[in-house]
Protein backbone atom coordinates (compact mmCIF):
# COMPACT_ATOMS: atom_id res chain seq x y z
CA UNK A 1 0.00 0.00 0.00
CA UNK A 2 2.78 2.06 0.48
CA UNK A 3 4.10 2.10 -3.14
CA UNK A 4 0.57 2.46 -4.76
CA UNK A 5 0.48 5.78 -1.97
CA UNK A 6 4.23 7.18 -2.90
CA UNK A 7 3.50 6.50 -6.60
CA UNK A 8 0.00 8.49 -6.43
CA UNK A 9 1.65 11.28 -4.63
CA UNK A 10 4.31 11.51 -6.88
CA UNK A 11 1.28 11.71 -9.70
CA UNK A 12 -0.18 14.85 -7.65
CA UNK A 13 2.99 16.75 -8.29
CA UNK A 14 3.48 15.54 -11.68
CA UNK A 15 1.37 17.12 -15.38
CA UNK A 16 -0.77 14.23 -15.09
CA UNK A 17 -2.47 16.25 -12.10
CA UNK A 18 -3.07 18.81 -14.86
CA UNK A 19 -4.88 16.77 -17.27
CA UNK A 20 -6.88 15.27 -14.14
CA UNK A 21 -7.89 18.58 -12.99
CA UNK A 22 -9.28 19.39 -16.28
CA UNK A 23 -10.98 16.27 -17.39
CA UNK A 24 -12.55 16.89 -13.47
CA UNK A 25 -13.87 20.38 -14.35
CA UNK A 26 -15.25 19.16 -17.64
CA UNK A 27 -17.60 16.45 -15.77
CA UNK A 28 -18.72 19.49 -13.76
CA UNK A 29 -19.64 21.62 -17.07
CA UNK A 30 -21.69 18.72 -17.96
CA UNK A 31 -24.19 18.58 -15.07
CA UNK A 32 -24.66 22.10 -15.67
CA UNK A 33 -25.62 21.97 -18.66
CA UNK A 34 -28.85 21.09 -20.35
CA UNK A 35 -30.86 17.60 -20.31
CA UNK A 36 -29.09 16.60 -23.58
CA UNK A 37 -25.56 16.70 -22.22
CA UNK A 38 -26.33 14.96 -19.39
CA UNK A 39 -28.49 12.52 -21.61
CA UNK A 40 -25.56 11.85 -23.45
CA UNK A 41 -23.70 10.95 -20.92
CA UNK A 42 -25.68 8.17 -19.37
CA UNK A 43 -25.60 6.68 -23.23
CA UNK A 44 -21.96 6.54 -23.01
CA UNK A 45 -22.23 4.76 -19.81
CA UNK A 46 -24.68 2.26 -20.58
CA UNK A 47 -22.72 1.39 -24.02
CA UNK A 48 -18.96 0.85 -22.15
CA UNK A 49 -20.46 -1.72 -19.71
CA UNK A 50 -17.95 -4.82 -20.74
CA UNK A 51 -16.87 -2.99 -23.74
CA UNK A 52 -13.27 -0.68 -24.34
CA UNK A 53 -13.63 2.79 -23.19
CA UNK A 54 -12.05 4.40 -26.48
CA UNK A 55 -14.03 2.75 -28.96
CA UNK A 56 -17.15 3.34 -26.82
CA UNK A 57 -16.09 7.38 -27.34
CA UNK A 58 -15.26 6.80 -30.78
CA UNK A 59 -18.57 5.96 -31.25
CA UNK A 60 -20.45 8.03 -28.87
CA UNK A 61 -19.37 10.99 -30.73
CA UNK A 62 -20.26 9.69 -34.06
CA UNK A 63 -23.80 9.27 -32.70
CA UNK A 64 -23.98 12.08 -30.95
CA UNK A 65 -27.23 14.36 -30.38
CA UNK A 66 -29.09 11.44 -32.33
CA UNK A 67 -29.25 9.59 -29.17
CA UNK A 68 -32.53 11.49 -28.94
CA UNK A 69 -33.83 11.03 -32.28
CA UNK A 70 -32.70 7.91 -33.43
CA UNK A 71 -34.84 4.78 -33.35
CA UNK A 72 -34.48 1.65 -31.79
CA UNK A 73 -34.01 0.19 -34.86
CA UNK A 74 -32.33 3.18 -36.37
CA UNK A 75 -30.05 3.16 -33.29
CA UNK A 76 -28.79 -0.54 -33.58
CA UNK A 77 -27.59 -0.21 -37.15
CA UNK A 78 -25.94 2.59 -36.62
CA UNK A 79 -23.70 0.81 -33.63
CA UNK A 80 -23.85 -1.99 -36.43
CA UNK A 81 -22.31 0.20 -38.91
CA UNK A 82 -19.74 1.66 -35.82
CA UNK A 83 -18.53 -1.74 -35.04
CA UNK A 84 -20.19 -1.76 -31.14
CA UNK A 85 -20.29 -5.17 -29.35
CA UNK A 86 -23.60 -5.04 -28.01
CA UNK A 87 -26.13 -2.94 -30.97
CA UNK A 88 -29.11 -4.91 -29.67
CA UNK A 89 -29.09 -5.24 -26.03
CA UNK A 90 -27.77 -1.91 -25.60
CA UNK A 91 -30.64 0.29 -27.98
CA UNK A 92 -32.92 -1.30 -26.16
CA UNK A 93 -31.63 -0.12 -23.03
CA UNK A 94 -30.82 3.56 -23.87
CA UNK A 95 -34.13 4.03 -25.90
CA UNK A 96 -36.28 2.82 -22.73
CA UNK A 97 -33.85 5.05 -20.61
CA UNK A 98 -34.36 8.22 -23.07
CA UNK A 99 -38.67 7.85 -21.23
CA UNK A 100 -36.78 8.26 -18.52
CA UNK A 101 -34.66 11.42 -18.92
CA UNK A 102 -36.88 14.27 -17.11
CA UNK A 103 -36.97 12.15 -13.98
CA UNK A 104 -33.19 11.78 -14.27
CA UNK A 105 -32.82 15.53 -14.31
CA UNK A 106 -35.35 15.79 -11.19
CA UNK A 107 -33.18 13.50 -9.46
CA UNK A 108 -29.76 14.60 -10.24
CA UNK A 109 -30.79 18.48 -9.88
CA UNK A 110 -32.51 17.44 -6.19
CA UNK A 111 -29.08 16.19 -5.09
CA UNK A 112 -30.89 12.78 -3.88
CA UNK A 113 -28.89 10.41 -1.47
CA UNK A 114 -29.94 7.63 -3.33
CA UNK A 115 -29.72 8.37 -6.71
CA UNK A 116 -26.98 6.15 -7.57
CA UNK A 117 -29.04 3.33 -6.19
CA UNK A 118 -31.94 5.03 -8.08
CA UNK A 119 -30.87 4.60 -11.31
CA UNK A 120 -29.46 0.89 -10.75
CA UNK A 121 -33.01 -0.09 -9.83
CA UNK A 122 -34.54 2.00 -12.67
CA UNK A 123 -32.47 2.08 -15.49
CA UNK A 124 -31.90 -1.22 -17.31
CA UNK A 125 -28.32 -1.63 -18.19
CA UNK A 126 -26.74 0.59 -15.39
CA UNK A 127 -25.23 -1.68 -12.55
CA UNK A 128 -23.79 -0.02 -9.08
CA UNK A 129 -20.58 0.52 -11.46
CA UNK A 130 -22.11 2.05 -14.79
CA UNK A 131 -24.06 4.41 -12.00
CA UNK A 132 -20.94 5.26 -10.34
CA UNK A 133 -19.33 6.07 -13.94
CA UNK A 134 -22.14 7.90 -14.94
CA UNK A 135 -22.63 10.53 -11.44
CA UNK A 136 -18.47 10.50 -12.04
CA UNK A 137 -18.73 12.24 -15.34
CA UNK A 138 -21.24 14.97 -14.56
CA UNK A 139 -19.75 16.29 -11.38
CA UNK A 140 -20.17 14.00 -8.52
CA UNK A 141 -17.02 12.81 -6.85
CA UNK A 142 -18.27 10.72 -3.94
CA UNK A 143 -18.27 7.23 -6.19
CA UNK A 144 -16.21 4.44 -7.06
CA UNK A 145 -15.94 3.53 -10.38
CA UNK A 146 -14.63 -0.43 -9.71
CA UNK A 147 -13.48 -2.26 -13.14
CA UNK A 148 -10.90 -4.58 -14.08
CA UNK A 149 -8.38 -1.84 -14.24
CA UNK A 150 -9.33 -0.74 -10.79
CA UNK A 151 -9.61 -4.34 -9.03
CA UNK A 152 -6.37 -5.15 -11.06
CA UNK A 153 -4.02 -2.47 -9.37
CA UNK A 154 -5.35 -2.44 -5.62
CA UNK A 155 -5.02 -6.89 -5.96
CA UNK A 156 -1.57 -6.10 -7.16
CA UNK A 157 -0.73 -3.85 -4.31
CA UNK A 158 -2.60 -6.43 -1.81
CA UNK A 159 -5.20 -4.29 -0.84
CA UNK A 160 -8.19 -6.69 -2.21
CA UNK A 161 -8.54 -10.21 -3.06
CA UNK A 162 -9.44 -10.40 -6.27
CA UNK A 163 -13.60 -10.84 -6.71
CA UNK A 164 -14.93 -14.16 -8.05
CA UNK A 165 -17.65 -12.47 -9.05
CA UNK A 166 -18.76 -8.58 -8.25
CA UNK A 167 -21.21 -8.88 -6.00
CA UNK A 168 -23.36 -5.75 -4.42
CA UNK A 169 -21.47 -6.91 -1.37
CA UNK A 170 -17.70 -6.90 -3.08
CA UNK A 171 -18.58 -4.00 -4.54
CA UNK A 172 -19.61 -1.73 -1.80
CA UNK A 173 -16.19 -3.67 0.43
CA UNK A 174 -13.63 -2.53 -2.41
CA UNK A 175 -15.36 0.75 -2.60
CA UNK A 176 -15.00 1.35 0.97
CA UNK A 177 -10.84 0.47 0.56
CA UNK A 178 -10.60 3.32 -2.04
CA UNK A 179 -12.60 5.65 0.01
CA UNK A 180 -10.00 5.05 3.02
CA UNK A 181 -6.96 5.09 0.32
CA UNK A 182 -8.98 8.50 -0.78
CA UNK A 183 -8.36 9.74 2.46
CA UNK A 184 -5.04 9.12 2.85
CA UNK A 185 -4.22 10.47 -0.54
CA UNK A 186 -6.52 13.64 0.36
CA UNK A 187 -8.06 12.60 -2.95
CA UNK A 188 -11.76 12.69 -4.09
CA UNK A 189 -12.94 9.39 -5.42
CA UNK A 190 -13.05 11.29 -8.88
CA UNK A 191 -9.63 12.28 -8.65
CA UNK A 192 -8.38 8.67 -7.11
CA UNK A 193 -9.97 6.84 -10.15
CA UNK A 194 -8.31 8.72 -13.01
CA UNK A 195 -4.92 8.68 -11.18
CA UNK A 196 -5.50 4.89 -10.75
CA UNK A 197 -7.13 4.56 -13.93
CA UNK A 198 -3.84 6.70 -15.30
CA UNK A 199 -1.41 4.19 -13.66
CA UNK A 200 -2.73 1.47 -15.24
CA UNK A 201 -3.97 2.61 -18.86
CA UNK A 202 -1.08 5.74 -18.85
CA UNK A 203 -4.63 7.46 -20.32
CA UNK A 204 -7.03 9.90 -18.55
CA UNK A 205 -9.94 9.37 -20.42
CA UNK A 206 -13.98 9.71 -18.73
Amino acid sequence: MNDLIKTVDNLKNDRVSIMINSRLQEFERIRNQNLREIFKELCFCIMTANCGAEKCIEIHEKIGDEFFTLSETELKEKFKEYGYRFPNVRSNFIIEARESKQEIEQKIKSHDKELRNWLVKNIKGIGLKEASHFLRNIGFKNYAIIDFHIVDILVKHGLVDRPKTMTKKKYFEIEKVLQNLGKTLNLSMAELDLYLWYLETGKVLK
